[in-house]
């Protein structure tokens, strides 16, 4: 049976406690990386704490290399330009850094997400003017998605959350299938990476369609399918993410222990 985001399993830690782990793993020391508020932004501050000291957190208000004390509430929190680096201007910070694709890797969260990665955090319904629920919003996600030389998703998964078909395209993934982000003149890379409270997936080199390559421990494959808009691919050599160490919990912990 399927772990919720809630669960506690018998080892000690929660299913968004691995999957902030396995997302802030997927972070290299030294790299620079455009970060989303919520849980791209716990992943990113996990990351700094642990293995990438280096790692350069670039938020889309104009901090540079901010190093919080605690998770930010907003895009607008004082506590990032406070830790920063460098604050520069909002136009400053997507003409000169990120469309001239200057940023390493992109870290996004999503509302739906489909089987080509692209993202909606606009509208939930068919009906644009009139959706069932109304969603954030866009915020600098198209650009990001669209410059960055690669973008990793974390999300928590379900089938309201993993769709066969967004319904409206925010931030674009693959489109459609290859050869889409070159025909529409998106210089990045697009999403390489996925995480979710149940495992990994990565984009099929040929299709582009998102494959399952990694479990979380105590998750079966029929659960991560079950929680699939579509007919989920699983790779053949299937892995295993491996547990949080005692240092990682304690860093993550203490991080949102402080943003309580």
């Amino acid at each position: 049976m399927s772990q919720t985001a809630s669960a506690r399993p018998a080892a000690g830690y929660t299913t968004d406690e691995m999957m902030s782990v396995a997302a802030a793993r997927a972070l290299r020391d030294g790299t620079s990386c455009f970060v989303g508020i919520g849980l791209p932004s716990t992943a990113a501050n996990l990351a700094r704490r642990t293995h990438a000291p280096n790692l350069v957190l670039i938020y889309e208000s104009g901090c540079l290399g901010a190093k919080p004390d605690r998770l930010p509430l907003s895009i607008g929190d004082g506590v990032l330009a406070d830790t920063a680096d460098a604050v520069i201007g909002v136009p400053e910070v997507f003409n000169y850094w990120l469309q001239p694709g200057r940023i390493d890797v992109g870290f996004l969260s999503a509302a739906q997400l489909d089987r080509f990665g692209n993202i909606n955090t606009t509208v939930i319904g068919d009906d644009y003017a009139d959706p069932t629920v109304r969603l954030p919003g866009a915020g600098g996600a198209p650009e990001i998605a669209a410059s960055c030389r690669e973008v990793f998703v974390v999300v928590r998964q379900s089938r309201r959350s993993f769709v066969e078909r967004v319904d409206f395209v925010t931030s674009v993934g693959h489109g459609r299938g290859p050869g889409d982000r070159e025909r529409l003149g998106l210089p990045g890379a697009g999403p390489v990476l996925v995480i979710t409270d149940l495992g990994v997936l990565r984009p099929d080199p040929h299709t582009r369609e998102l494959v399952l390559t990694d479990v979380h421990p105590g998750v079966e494959v029929d659960a991560v399918r079950a929680a699939t808009g579509w007919d989920l691919t699983v790779a053949d050599d299937l892995g295993r993410t491996p547990e949080p160490t005692e240092r990682e919990l304690t860093a993550l912990r203490a991080l949102t222990a402080a943003s309580a």
